[in-house]
């Protein structure tokens, strides 16, 4: 890599952790701190949203989508867009009108009030391994375009390098911090894929007659997948819309129910098709280079989502290799600072709130910051012992979806609450998904371990609601 592209990045990476020094100092309180004031517009909530959502992970990982089946990975993200869209007609006017809500700053106070302390805590559990998994994809992620960019690089250095980097800005800034620099990095990474990756990738493999012979007509297509594919997608990828810590940190910090609508439409429009196609995109060309052989690969141990930054390094000239590099950065850095709030959050606020109340607004800060750099330094060290980043990321979204969607839909939208219940749901839907996997067990029909968890806990929720009530009506 050119010396100026290295230059380019270097920069880049400065000027975030400039942005996360500079909102330390603008950071008064923990409503500062984790929820930006409660006073952000919609658009950049909504870049937000999709930067946190889409972010690093999914761009590599839909590049490994589109190097294996083409076009129709697209469909993954389809999912996020009806996820966002049903949130912003159902779930944000509960929340946002509810005053009982009003000084929340975590998805687990919601399920405290609706339940009990119990719950509360089960769910902060529950969101705290769940996010802690996600911020590793993302760094894993990040550690693979570096790899795969600079040469000399391993994916072990690359870790560490993207990590620190990572949790030292989020540390310093807080949500204010991710909030602003995620606006910065969408847009960054967008104009990367739309003026740099596509144009130069579709030129340098020989344009459409070319990719066309090269490839079977299913890559092509939007039918190249199993409805098991889409089943399995939906299910995981849709009800995060309802349970994600990071999209409920974001309600709260919108200014009104209509600004926060309006940015869930504004970010399910840019997951499909904008984002949805353009990533997958990028890994069909790539896999146009592979099979034309441009592109060096180690063939035996194969990793598709290493064909989009190999294609990268590759196909770019200096200095727009290094503006390239920093809008995939940027991507990565967006979603692995706000699953870090999250997680951070979860421990701040639902574990440990109780003990931190008692404490100065300064000194709540200072602990908030120092749970942030524990859990980014936890979050590092699973991502050292993984290697898929889109496995990585579904797996964490399954855990939650599988333990928190049956009790907050019960307690958002149902008379029928229980908190024995909820503690219930959430503890068998998660241990069946998280046993499920850890054990790799064969299921019927090729699905996700997530149906059965998320089934689990819906039979368990009506079992356990039922039986009470009939013991209390005798």
């Amino acid at each position: 890599m050119h010396y100026i592209d290295l230059g380019i990045f270097v920069g880049y990476m400065l000027v975030m952790l400039g942005v996360g020094y500079y909102f330390m100092h603008q950071n008064k309180n923990q409503d500062d701190y984790y929820v930006g004031g409660r006073n952000i517009g919609s658009w950049h909530i909504g870049l937000s949203v999709v930067a946190t959502d889409v972010g690093g992970g999914f761009s590599v990982g839909l590049g490994g989508l589109g190097f294996v089946m083409g076009l129709s990975g697209s469909w993954m993200l389809f999912t996020g867009l009806l996820g966002a869209w049903l949130a912003a007609v159902f779930l944000i006017p509960r929340v946002k009108q509810d005053q009982a809500f009003g000084g929340f700053y975590t998805f687990p106070q919601i399920i405290n009030f609706l339940f009990d302390k119990k719950a509360g805590l089960v769910a902060a559990a529950i969101c705290l391994i769940g996010y802690l998994g996600f911020t590793s994809s993302q760094l894993l992620a990040g550690a693979k375009l570096a790899a795969g960019t600079f040469e000399v690089l391993s994916i072990t250095q690359a870790l560490w390098i993207m990590g620190v980097i990572a949790v030292v800005y989020t540390v310093l800034g807080g949500l204010k911090a991710v909030i602003y620099t995620d606006t910065v990095q969408w847009i960054i990474l967008m104009l990367g894929f739309i003026f740099i990756g596509l144009p130069v990738a579709y030129y340098h493999v020989g344009g459409w007659e070319v990719i066309r012979q090269t490839l079977p007509p299913e890559f092509f297509t939007l039918t190249n997948l199993t409805w098991q594919d889409f089943a399995n997608w939906g299910i995981t990828i849709l009800p995060i819309w309802f349970i994600g810590m990071t999209l409920y940190q974001r309600i709260f910090a919108s200014r009104d129910t209509a600004s926060a609508k309006k940015a869930w439409f504004i970010a399910g429009l840019f997951e499909w098709p904008i984002m949805a196609f353009m990533g997958v995109s990028l890994g069909l060309l790539s896999r146009v280079a592979f099979e034309q052989g441009l592109l060096i690969f180690d063939v035996e141990n194969l990793d598709p989502e290493m064909g989009l930054p190999v294609l990268l390094r590759t196909i770019l000239p200096s200095g727009i290799l290094g503006l390239m590099m920093s809008a995939y950065f940027s991507a990565v850095l967006s979603t692995a600072d706000s699953c870090l709030m999250a997680a951070s959050g979860n421990l701040s606020t639902d574990i440990f709130g109780g003990w931190l109340n008692r404490k100065s607004e300064k000194i709540q800060i200072r602990y908030s910051q120092l749970f942030t750099l524990i859990l980014g330094a936890i979050a590092l060290f699973v991502a050292l012992q993984m290697t898929n980043v889109l496995d990585l990321m579904l797996y964490s979204y399954a855990f939650m979806v599988s333990g928190l969607l049956i009790p907050v839909l019960f307690g958002l939208f149902s008379s029928k609450k229980d908190p024995y219940a909820a503690l219930t749901a959430m503890l068998s839907g998660g241990a069946v998904t998280a046993g499920l996997g850890i054990l790799d067990v064969g299921l019927p029909f090729g699905l996700d371990p997530n149906f059965f968890g998320v089934f689990t806990s819906l039979a368990m929720y009506l079992l356990v609601y039922y039986g009470r009530k009939s013991i209390h009506s005798k």
